[in-house]
């Protein structure tokens, strides 16, 4: 990975892709802490809503918060491990680094490979930067706002990726390894037919953005950092992600930082609303 210069004045900070070269060093960086930890006979820990917490997500923090401060000094931070920051003085934020330094660690304490870093700049509500790095592989998905979604795996050239369109008779649909639900069963009951694949993190929706799968409905709470990298990545391929009224997914647009339930949709133009209607979408 070029070590790009980490010097960049507000102005050019504004420009998300002039940042993409850095923020994936970045990621790479925090990769590597992850898998020191990942090699061990790491200890777990849980939050107070259930969910584990091991030395590698904070290691990871560290690293992603050290290197976004030197890159960008001007923006502030938010990481799923960060002190919580009131809404009252994140509602003045215009543009912000929205970070997860460890998407998955369910997947991660199992150690099954599925899980991902990933680090998001959000400017006026809405994802213009994302990068979503799966440490196991070394295979990078990054995307910025008007200049198109790219995956990069080792020692290969990066391609461009899109979505495809969704055929009726063929669809596919990405599931959580980790997160099942009623209504997701629900969801493809209505469905009818429909190839399930499922896998674990932010992955779900990177495979939406390649083309392999049309469509990732998410019910039940997820964080905002879990979704703002791979919705860019999504967004910059040619698909959407959607609440289930079908509107796009904003952040740090209220005090709570749970989002709704969404949709992952891969090609805009299908029409996925005579399945949602029975659903209670909170």
């Amino acid at each position: 990975m070029p070590n790009q210069a980490s010097e960049h004045s507000p102005d050019s900070a504004r420009q998300p892709a002039a940042l993409l070269a850095d923020v994936r060093r970045i990621a790479y960086d925090a990769a590597a802490r992850i898998l020191t930890v990942y090699d061990t006979d790491f200890a777990v820990e849980h939050k107070d809503d259930r969910s584990p917490l091991t030395e590698a997500d904070m290691a990871a923090h560290q690293s992603i918060v050290q290197g976004l401060k030197a890159l960008t000094p001007d923006i502030p931070i938010l990481s799923e491990e960060s002190t919580a920051i009131a809404y009252s003085t994140r509602r003045d934020w215009r543009q912000y680094w929205l970070v997860d330094p460890l998407d998955g660690t369910r997947e991660f304490v199992k150690r099954n490979g599925e899980f991902t870093v990933n680090i998001a700049l959000i400017d006026n509500h809405l994802c213009t930067l994302g990068v979503v790095l799966v440490p196991v592989t070394g295979v990078c998905y990054y995307a910025a706002r008007d200049y198109g979604a790219f995956k990069v795996s080792p020692g290969q050239e990066a391609r461009a990726i899109h979505t495809r369109p969704a055929q009726p008779d063929n669809l596919a649909i990405a599931g959580s390894r980790s997160h099942g639900s009623e209504q997701f069963q629900s969801f493809l009951q209505q469905l009818g037919e429909a190839e399930v694949v499922t896998v674990g993190s932010s992955l779900k929706s990177c495979l939406i953005a390649e083309g392999e799968v049309d469509l990732y409905p998410r019910f039940g709470p997820t964080s905002e950092w879990d979704t703002a990298a791979s919705q860019c990545v999504v967004e910059q391929a040619g698909g959407l992600v959607t609440d289930m009224q079908l509107q796009p997914l904003r952040y740090n647009t209220k005090d709570s930082l749970l989002n709704p339930s969404f949709l992952v949709i891969g090609d805009p133009t299908y029409d996925w609303t005579p399945y949602l209607g029975h659903l209670n979408a909170d």
